[in-house]
């Protein structure tokens, strides 16, 4: 009887990294190698993986000569959220505002303020015809 490869339905290799990026990595180790109670050999490692928009979130520092004032950068340091219906990234005050422009999630402060455009606060009641009824 054959083995089927089945497909790993938690998440590719794609997933991980994405979210490595979003979340962030650290790696903190100090490696001391000793003998007879004299350290002959001490390693520190000090590592940290992420995107920009992370790492400025967090106030990682970086290298000397980054160009901090190209629009990209700029764009990197603007707050974003996850829609809740589609994951996207989505700057977080035109979430909450307008809602989502990838599927058209619409946060309760939109539907409140739509809500509030449209009259008195209250929905719109449609009153049939007399003559329908």
């Amino acid at each position: 009887m054959a083995v089927k490869p089945q497909k790993n339905t938690e998440g590719t290799l794609a997933d991980a990294i994405d979210r490595i990026l979003d979340k962030g990595l650290v790696i903190n180790a100090d490696i001391a190698v000793s003998l007879a109670g004299v350290e002959l050999l001490g390693i520190k490692i000090r590592a940290a993986m992420a995107s920009f928009e992370t790492a400025a979130k967090y106030g990682l520092a970086f290298p000397t000569g980054t160009m901090m004032e190209t629009p990209a950068w700029q764009e990197a340091l603007v707050t974003r959220e996850s829609c809740p219906q589609c994951d996207k990234r989505v700057q977080m005050e035109d979430l909450l505002s307008d809602g989502c422009p990838w599927c058209g999630w619409i946060s309760a402060k939109a539907k409140r303020a739509g809500e509030l455009n449209s009259g008195n606060g209250h929905r719109p009641v449609e009153i049939p015809n007399a003559a329908s009824v």
